[in-house]
Order: structure tokens, then sequence, then C-alpha cells
């Protein structure tokens, strides 16, 4: 029995690792760029964020995000780092969770997998472009450029239209698509924010920690606490990631309201400020050692103080100007980056018309789907990667199971 399966990503890559388990198997990986895991050696900035332990089915989204539990914990965290140690991956957790290769080089993740596909049940072809699939008989047929491959069962692994550059594509939707499934709006997640603040080409490249809290029409939207970082066009970061899923989606005036100094409250800041104004030091100086000496000043200025001011001039309501500002500095959102620099895709192949048991099609028998195609999307740190080893996992092993 032959499983084929479009697209060797991460999920594609451990669903035919899963199918050839069964050694009756004959399993055929269809990637059509020239090598295998090209987004996943981008992930996590080049590190490969392969899981975290904090994953559950609470960091996940979709129209019913409660689809993705079955898979989660058939195939949980601890079983997904069991899997890479045995393969010969070594990896180290950091206290957020996230856990990465020790090498702290996404190759390595890359290398582990692709040399556990050299079984010889596992075919790979590489410079693959699936240009059509069909049904064929109770099987498929699966054709290229200038060949037609049969297969018992089909697996659509293909990702998602996020990180174009990198290989995203509609291909997994539109092959869905054909055999009858419908497909949500798609929208770019884990993603940086533009904004309308000309201030922030100043602070093009200036990294703090942050707690943001996005308001739609003054009501909170979503909050994260952790790495900011500043672009020209407006805010990136880790804690942008986590908070920018569906913003500026839908009516209503969208804000970051930054607190650039989570750790201190209020009142510990103004007297850090008082503290100042006995050194005989100017405006510019007023938050030095406190934050970035260029986003100190800026946000001196945003408080309407002079540069050149005389601090031990200032009043206690100047002084707190300051506060306010670094402690709830707002600019106005007014999109996404799009698709081509997102990491992740929200949105995909409705997910009712799957079993979660086994990822099989409810409408085409021996047709699966894993990974970012389906209308699951997890959190910023590991949660999508697990995503793609725990729903491959069991679609490769779960068509493996029939073939048997």
């Amino acid at each position: 029995m032959v499983i084929g399966i479009i697209g060797a990503g991460a999920s594609g890559m451990m669903a035919a690792l899963a199918a050839s388990l069964y050694p009756e198997t004959q399993v055929i990986l269809f990637e059509r760029q020239a090598r295998v895991g090209r987004k996943l050696q981008a992930t996590g900035n080049g590190r490969c964020n392969l899981t975290n332990i904090h994953a559950d089915n609470s960091g996940y989204h979709g129209e019913d995000a409660a689809f993705s539990q079955f898979a989660l914990e058939q195939f949980d965290v601890k079983t997904t780092m069991e899997f890479f140690r045995r393969l010969g991956l070594l990896t180290v957790t950091e206290p957020s969770g996230k856990v990465y290769p020790y090498s702290d080089h996404a190759n390595s993740v890359v290398d582990i997998l692709r040399l556990a596909l050299k079984k010889e049940n596992i075919t790979l072809y590489t410079g693959f472009e699936v240009e059509k699939v069909q049904k064929s008989g109770s099987g498929f047929a699966v054709f290229g450029a200038d060949q037609q491959i049969a297969c018992d069962k089909l697996i659509v692994a293909c990702g998602g239209l996020a990180g174009t550059k990198l290989g995203g594509s509609m291909s997994g939707y539109k092959i869905l698509s054909k055999f009858g499934h419908k497909v949500t709006k798609l929208r770019p997640s884990l993603v940086q924010l533009k904004c309308s603040w000309g201030g922030v080409v100043g602070l093009k490249g200036v990294r703090t920690r942050c707690n943001v809290k996005i308001l739609r029409d003054n009501a909170l939207f979503a909050e994260s606490t952790g790495e900011l970082q500043f672009t020209d066009y407006g805010l990136s970061g880790p804690v942008i990631f986590e908070v920018s899923r569906d913003v500026c989606y839908g009516s209503g005036a969208w804000i970051a309201q930054l607190d650039l100094l989570p750790d201190f409250t209020r009142d510990e800041l103004l007297q850090q400020l008082y503290n100042r104004q006995k050194a005989n030091i100017s405006g510019e100086e007023l938050l030095t050692g406190i934050l970035h000496n260029q986003l100190g000043r800026t946000l001196v200025k945003a408080a309407g103080i002079s540069l050149n001011a005389d601090t031990s001039a200032l009043t206690q309501a100047q002084l707190q100007g300051v506060v306010n500002a670094v402690k709830a500095f707002e600019i106005v959102l007014t999109e996404p980056m799009g698709m081509d620099n997102a990491q992740v895709t929200a949105g995909g192949a409705l997910t009712k018309d799957f079993c979660p048991e086994t990822m099989e099609s409810k409408l085409v028998p021996g047709l699966y789907a894993c990974g970012e195609v389906l209308d699951i999307d997890g959190d910023c740190g590991g949660y999508n990667l697990q995503w793609a080893w725990s729903s491959g996992y069991l679609a490769g092993s779960s068509a493996g199971k029939e073939c048997v």
C-alpha cells in the first residue's frame, strides 16, 4: 500500500516518519522546493523553537480550536521531545518553556529529520510541483510536470500561506477545495504591526522589555509581556507576535498601549525621577540608565519636556507626565504586515470536515490533512510546531494503520 504525502515541511516529514513505522507501507513524500524543511529552518529566528513544555489545547485558535485536543494529547510535548531524542537531537528548555535544539540552530532539527527520512520504505521527491490531484478508483493520482504517481492514501501537508518567500502557498487549500473542503478567510498571525506614529523611525532597532495592551475602541483585546522591537514601520518582537492575531480586523480604533517599564510601579519610577532632579542633569538624561537612551529621550519629548530643560525645575505634574509616557505610551495601529512577513496563517480548511481522531477527511475516504493547512493556529513560542508534530504524527499513523 502506498501513502502519498504532499509537502515536506514539519507536519509532512512527521507524517512520513509515522506512516513508515508500518513496514507494509510505501511512503512517497512530495516537496516542491529543492530541499525539505525550508520554512522550518527559518523558525525562531533560525533557532527553531520546536515546542513548548506548556503547550496544551488552551493555546490554539480556529473556528473549533477543540479539534486540536485529541492530536495534542496523543502525541504530546513529552512524547515529541522523546521522539526527537531518539532521533539523536539534543535540546534545551528555556525558563519560558520554549524548547530549542542544543546547538541553537534550526539546521539541527531539519538535518535530523532529513536523515530519519532515509528509510527503505520512504521515497522523497524534491523539486516536485504537484500540479493536480484526483481520485483514481479507491486511491489517488498525483500529477507532476512530467509524471503521474498513484497512491492508496493521500496526506495534504502543504502548510499555509504565511511566509510566502520561504514557500508558503495556496496549494494545499486548492487541493482540499477540489475535493469539496471549504477554507476560511486566511489572515496573517504572529506578525509585525504597522502604526501611524512617525516616531518609530528614530527608534528602529531598539529592543526593550514591555507589557503591551492592544485596545480596540478602548476595550482590552489582547495583552502580553516580553521583548518589543521598534521598526521603521511599527512594532515587532515576540510580545507583538503574541498579541497580533486578528489585530486591525473589523471596525474600531486599534491602539497599542505600551508599559515600557513593566517590572516597576509608577510610584517607584516617580521616586527615581525625584532622585534624578537632585543630580543637576538635563531633560535628555532624565531616563538614562532606566531605558535605552534613544527611547528615553523620545519619551521625555513625548511628555512635552525639552531635552535641554533643567530637570531641577520640573514640577511634579511634569514628572508625572514622564511616568505616564513610560508606563502607558499609546500608539495608533493601522494594519498588520502581510503574509510575506507572517510566521503563521490564521484560518484554513474547516476542521468540521475532518475526523479529529485520525485527521481523515469526512468527505473523501483515504484523504488526510495535517498542520497549518487546517484551521488551527497556535500561540507564539513553539505551539505551532507542536501542532505540526502532533497532527502530522496522527495523520501518518492513521493512514499507516489503514494500509495494514
